[in-house]
């Protein structure tokens, strides 16, 4: 049912006013020149989001406004088209203007102004975004906010998590922040590659984008020779010339893995090295007591995992269900490490593992959140070994409907460690002397039990994109052997529906405790990502239905129809690109890719701190002993929330940019060669082609591609040229030839051999018509093609 436009002009025929700036912390915002109580327009409610973040909440915008009744109901309309036009976007509690910067931003203090005020920029800042915006960093008395308390002082280098104001000053940053803490204090520790000077000591030339050359004195080489990547710590910050550095560590040849993922280390300010005194709480600690736990050792729960695991945090376990009530049906139990219990709040193990966020993994080391001492020996649960957990003991009827679930806290012995292709081999007829004895009574329980569960997993529908995963084999120098594509086994995701409906139980306990915690939310694509979709599949002949109201069963369908035609990878890379990323959050929105409405992350606080946080709320709710989460844990879980979102996406970037030096250092030698290649991205400078074998990509300059005049169709993801009516549309299949490889950048650079084939119909229409309103790119000659990552 249509609903009737509202009016939205000022009741009173009053035009409105300029709204203030919140330049300061003012405690209130009186728009200005408004009828107080009357809706206020589109226009001013987006001005008004712009120049006040810290007030952008649905309820602060109605006191601010002074709405009550039947306007506060039109203001919430009114936002929700907002954000579904792609105007405004959720931000937890808020809304803000897409690219602008969150009320609460974690920053990177990288350089100083003319004045010598520090300026920072956000620590993650999506590259399709273009430059990370700057902000004047306030430093308060150390008395801190009204005399009261110490105010935290950083200093350049560190890590801040900050709240963010729109500047007053227009001549400056667009942005001013106010320190809440600092998270890691880095000591101005920069990266680069050594070259040798003449006379002596060099030059360090940076591998970040917004990095500086430095000098290096003679005295202060560290023993580097030309083209060593080195760690260095700034020796003097004049004003005029270059700073001088001091070179701390030799990290060695900058082609083998360990320097590619040093790079990404640094770049990304990940914290690699644990201070002593967590190590020193790691090895003090102590195995766990039977204090309130129940006793599980002869339960035979398993861990199955990948053959190179090194921690085990999880482990499963299933039976029929003997009750009579439930005919047909199964119950799963599922064990997760119990490291709530080694690792307390505000502990030095604590502090550290929620500096780091998550363990993060590059293809030949990881970058662990907790030490090896907790995370690889006494929270692993060994094969044979008395181990502490929390476990999940769920019941499902015979059509896979989650019954009952109950939680206990236990000692467990693990009776196996399997990997997943050990385990389904040994389910496909081909047992060795370690699974034999297991399947009947351990394999083939759990094998049924997921059959069970998966048909609750198909009448749910959750979003079912085909996006191999690919895997770098490392020679053993670090450099890359080869590429693969490791089989997606019933094991793999056996243990992922057991663990997804673990993560459910957890939220629902949670919920039903009145416990704050942290959610896993994903949100649905916004109207505006839903219409570019729309009228992309439209030039595929296939439909996507209008309306808001999206599940991802509707995106199931669009993805069932081009599954076996020569455009289902573009389709699915399409529909990926559609939907918005999960974060963490106190406040539940739901999970729209699994299509789940309470969904919290608990199967992992070996290496998740939001996993952690689930532990210690499930332990003090449910009264199960010591470890339990604490009251200031309560109070800041929106700012923990903002912090291990923040760290999950650097950790996301880092592992990307390793796999992408690695690639561009392992073709490097191959320029001139010409590569089977697929269009994987169109924009209006040129095309972004992906190599299948390598797992890399790289960019085809419009420059390069012709002579004729090149328009950009965003709606067919396409280039294609005017003249001619030949081009290239997302997902076509074309031979490049390798024009340059930059490692250090992590870049490719390619030349288009393939002719472009004959656009649809659709395409030529669009030329006809005129409309150049997209945007359109004409060859230039002679320009210097894009360096650097794209």
């Amino acid at each position: 049912m249509s609903r009737i436009p509202r009016d939205r002009t000022n009741p009173a025929g009053k035009r409105p006013g300029k709204i203030g700036r919140a330049g300061k912390d003012a405690p209130a915002v009186e728009p200005l020149n408004m009828v107080h109580g009357a809706l206020p327009s589109r226009e001013v409610i987006l001005r008004f989001i712009a120049d006040h973040p810290q007030k952008a909440s649905k309820r602060e915008l109605a006191k601010a406004f002074g709405l009550k009744g039947d306007n506060r109901v039109e203001l919430k309309h009114m936002l929700q088209e907002l954000e579904q036009e792609g105007m405004l976007q959720k931000n937890r509690k808020s809304l803000i203007r897409p690219g602008a910067l969150p009320p609460v931003t974690v920053l990177d203090i990288t350089t100083r102004d003319k004045d010598g005020d520090l300026i920072g920029r956000p620590a993650e800042w999506p590259e399709d975004q273009g430059v990370a915006p700057a902000v004047a960093i306030r430093q308060q008395s150390p008395a801190g906010r009204q005399g009261k308390g110490k105010a935290p002082v950083a200093g350049l280098g560190d890590r801040i998590l900050a709240k963010i104001f729109p500047a007053v000053d227009r001549g400056g940053p667009a942005y001013t922040a106010r320190i809440i803490k600092v998270i890691d204090r880095r000591r101005g520790a920069s990266m680069g590659v050594f070259r040798t000077a003449p006379g002596g000591g060099g030059r360090l030339l940076p591998i970040e984008r917004r990095g500086e050359e430095m000098v290096i004195d003679p005295d202060f080489t560290g023993g580097a020779t030309d083209g060593d990547l080195v760690e260095v710590e700034i020796a003097r910050l004049g004003r005029f010339g270059l700073p001088r550095a001091k070179v701390l560590s030799v990290v060695g040849s900058v082609g083998s893995e360990k320097a590619i993922s040093m790079i990404a280390i640094h770049a990304h300010g990940i914290p690699h090295v644990f201070p002593p005194a967590v190590i020193a709480e790691a090895d003090a600690a102590k195995p766990a007591s039977m204090s309130h736990r129940e006793d599980w050792r002869d339960v035979p729960l398993i861990t199955i995992d990948p053959a190179d695991a090194k921690d085990h945090d999880d482990a499963v376990y299933a039976e029929l269900d003997p009750s009579p009530d439930n005919p047909g049906g199964v119950i799963v139990t599922v064990a997760i490490a119990d490291v709530s219990w080694y690792v307390r709040p505000n502990s030095p193990l604590d502090r550290e593992a929620l500096k780091r966020g998550n363990s993060v993994y590059f293809p030949d080391r990881v970058v662990p959140m907790l030490p090896e001492r907790i995370s690889n020996d006494l929270c692993s649960l060994k094969e044979g070994v008395d181990r502490p957990a929390l476990a999940v003991r769920m019941s499902f009827s015979g059509e896979g409907r989650k019954i009952g679930h109950t939680f206990h806290r236990i000692m467990m012995k693990s009776a196996a460690k399997l990997s997943y292709q050990q385990a389904q081999a040994a389910i496909d007829g081909k047992p060795d002397d370690q699974t034999g004895p297991m399947l009947e009574p351990i394999l083939k329980p759990l094998w049924h039990a997921y059959e069970v569960m998966k048909r609750g997993r198909d009448r749910r529908q959750p979003l079912e994109l085909d996006m191999p995963e690919r895997k770098i084999l490392l020679k053993p120098d670090g450099t890359v052997d080869r590429v693969v594509v490791p089989p997606r086994l019933d094991a793999h995701k056996l243990i992922e529906e057991m663990m997804i409906q673990a993560n459910v139980c957890a939220a629902e306990t949670l919920e039903k405790k009145r416990q704050p915690l942290i959610y896993r939310i994903h949100d649905g694509p916004t109207l505006a990502k839903q219409e570019i979709l729309r009228e992309f599949l439209a030039t595929l002949g296939i439909s996507l239905a209008k309306g808001g109201n999206m599940r991802a069963n509707n995106f199931n369908g669009i993805l069932a129809k081009a599954d076996g035609t020569p455009h289902q990878t573009m389709v699915n890379e399409m529909v990926l690109r559609s939907q918005s990323q999960a974060i963490y959050g106190p406040e539940n929105i739901g999970h729209f890719g699994l299509n789940l409405m309470k969904y919290a992350h608990f199967t992992s606080p070996i290496r998740r701190y939001a996993d952690l946080i689930v532990h210690r709320a499930l332990v003090g709710s449910l009264g199960f002993g010591e470890g339990g989460i604490t009251p200031d844990e309560e109070a800041a879980l929106d700012d923990i929330a903002a912090e291990i979102s923040t760290f999950e996406r650097r950790a996301m970037a880092a592992e990307r940019e390793t796999v992408d030096r690695l690639i561009a250092h392992h073709l490097s030698g191959r320029v001139g060669e010409e590569f089977a290649g697929r269009v994987s991205g169109v924009t209006k400078s040129g095309l972004f082609v992906a190599l299948p074998d390598y797992g890399a990509d790289g960019f085809v300059p419009i420059s390069t591609l012709g002579t004729d005049y090149f328009i950009y169709d965003e709606a067919h993801q396409a280039l294609s040229g005017e003249r001619t009516g030949l081009g290239y549309r997302l997902g076509d299949s074309v031979t490049v030839k390798l024009a340059e490889a930059i490692p250090l950048a992590g870049a490719l650079r390619f030349e288009m051999i393939s002719e472009g084939r004959e656009m649809p119909a659709a395409v030529r229409s669009f030329h006809k018509a005129g409309r150049r309103d997209r945007g359109q790119v004409r060859k230039k000659p002679g320009t210097r093609p894009p360096r650097g990552r794209h």
